[in-house]
């Protein structure tokens, strides 16, 4: 990802800076011959790494410390304050590191030292005499990195029938669909990376999988033997099943192809309908409108993300779509599809010579059931991300996971938890034993004003609202009882960060979150 260098700021740490003016487990910004640098001060020791996140380019002096650590403020990647590396995704590559100086009270910052993204560190790992990931979205490709970053030197071959990918999906119904990113922004990866890392592509669909023979063929007929696979295929949209849903001018969106279809249609069309108030929907609908597209949004819920971010949240989203001119037509759903309109189920009719569907997914389960893997609204795993065949491995949309507090099944689809089932799934086929307990993250933006949200939270008995969603500076707590579920925030990034840590810090003993983050002012003491 192209990322615009921040101007340095604080003082310069090659002078040096007071010890005593490093606050505890606190980020301190500075410079170092003109690069932003960061300070962290943890008891008697010092570290010093890059101050931004190679992710997105986010400031990481806004994010918080955990432990030896330090999340991004905006999409809660997580780096080693020792060495750089990026710990948990959706950051790839690492910060690079300082040497650190402490002498007579001042701390100066010398040397600096970098790292390859998959770079080893030295590691070396023993594993399975070969490594198949289907699919190279964000589970697979996450995973392959990882293996390589864990030190394993076997064949890692990736199975998708996308030849563009590996991509940044969560943009094309972002910046990419509205124009105002280049595509050069896509790949996650510059061409000929994954080659020079020994990570062979093939882009085909996977056919059948024989579990006990260890054997995966491939739709243009070849055969691959694997020790270990993991099954990373993802999900497929969802179109219904009225007239009209499968004309030209009807799209969903998934792929970058897919995104390149819309942005053709776009160019000729003048008014467009949005089926689907979620997050594709809503992306979709923001990025059609700063294309100049009339944009009407058909939903069967009151207010969009109702179901997901409930109503305050979802009040807020209509409003700020209203004020750049999208419509709404909410408690509707489409009956018919025409050349020119959509057919709502009241009778009334929306004009479109553009029609994108964003009325959900469905897991692509098709090669585990054929397979014989236990399958149940995903591919079922253990919490090690192990499937019911030996060796074989599932994450990302597939997978359906014993969750972290009461054992209850959950199956998420969102491109920070992929990725970092990709890793854990990784660590896992080299032996590592290391269950899955990462705190569920997403983000979404909307006309410029971004939503977090850490937890999971399917079903909820009350909210709590802090702040003023219509002034987009609100913190929402979803409870079930006296137990925070989930945290969503607008403009409080450092209110979700602090979320995330409490419900990690649950979620590792095994045990439910804290009722005082259900309390006012429980987060940072924000009210």
């Amino acid at each position: 990802m192209a990322n615009e260098q921040p101007a340095p700021s604080g003082p310069d740490l090659e002078s040096g800076v007071a010890l005593a003016d490093l606050p505890e487990d606190e980020p301190f910004a500075g410079h170092v011959k003109g690069e932003p640098v960061l300070l962290v001060r943890r008891g008697a020791e010092v570290y010093a790494i890059g101050a931004v996140c190679t992710h997105y380019g986010a400031p990481l002096s806004e994010g918080l410390v955990v432990g030896d650590t330090i999340r991004c403020p905006w999409h809660h990647a997580c780096f080693s304050l020792r060495t750089g590396e990026a710990m948990a995704a959706p950051a790839l590559d690492p910060v690079a590191c300082w040497s650190v100086e402490i002498r007579d009270g001042r701390v100066r910052v010398t040397d600096r030292s970098t790292h390859a993204p998959l770079s080893s560190r030295g590691r070396q790992a023993d594993g399975p005499e070969s490594v198949v990931i289907v699919g190279a979205g964000a589970a697979g490709t996450a995973a392959a990195e990882m293996l390589r970053r864990e030190g394993y030197a076997g064949p890692i071959t990736m199975v998708d029938p996308d030849a563009n990918a590996p991509y940044d999906r969560p943009n094309l119904s972002k910046d990419y669909l509205a124009g105002t990113a280049p595509e050069e922004w896509i790949p996650l990866r510059p061409t000929g990376f994954h080659e020079t890392h020994g990570i062979e592509r093939i882009h085909s669909g996977a056919a059948r999988l024989d579990a006990a023979g260890r054997t995966l063929v491939l739709t243009d007929g070849r055969s691959i033997r694997f020790g270990a696979l993991l099954l990373a295929t993802g999900a497929v949209p969802v179109r219904p099943g009225i007239d009209g849903a499968a004309l030209p001018h009807v799209h969903t969106l998934r792929s970058l192809d897919d995104c390149r279809s819309i942005i053709r249609a776009a160019e000729h069309a003048r008014r467009a309908v949005v089926l689907g108030a979620g997050f594709i929907g809503m992306e979709v609908a923001a990025s059609l409108r700063q294309r100049g597209l009339d944009v009407t949004v058909v939903a069967p819920e009151t207010v969009p993300f109702e179901r997901v971010l409930g109503p305050d949240l979802g009040a807020m989203v209509r409003a700020l779509h209203e004020a750049h001119g999208v419509a709404f037509r909410m408690g509707r759903t489409a009956a018919r599809i025409t050349a020119d309109r959509v057919e709502l189920d009241d009778g009334t009719a929306v004009p479109a010579e553009l029609v994108v569907i964003g009325i959900g997914v469905r897991p692509d389960v098709t090669l585990a059931e054929q397979a014989g893997l236990a399958v149940g609204d995903g591919v079922r795993v253990d919490r090690y991300l192990g499937t019911s065949a030996p060796g074989i491995y599932a994450a990302g949309d597939i997978a359906n996971w014993p969750g972290p507090v009461g054992g209850e099944r959950i199956r998420i689809e969102h491109w920070a938890v992929a990725q970092r089932q990709g890793q854990t799934a990784a660590r896992n086929i080299l032996g590592r034993a290391e269950p899955f307990r990462s705190v569920p993250f997403f983000w979404t933006q909307q006309w410029g004003v971004p939503i977090a949200y850490v937890g999971h939270a399917a079903r909820w008995t009350d909210t709590r609202v802090e702040g003023d969603p219509a002034a987009h500076d609100c913190t929402v707590r979803y409870l079930a009882g006296d137990r925070t579920l989930a945290v969503a925030t607008v403009g409080r990034d450092r209110v979700s960060l602090e979320a995330e840590a409490a419900l990690e810090a649950a979620f590792a003993a095994d045990r439910a979150p804290d009722p005082a983050l259900a309390a006012p002012g429980g987060l940072g003491g924000e009210s």
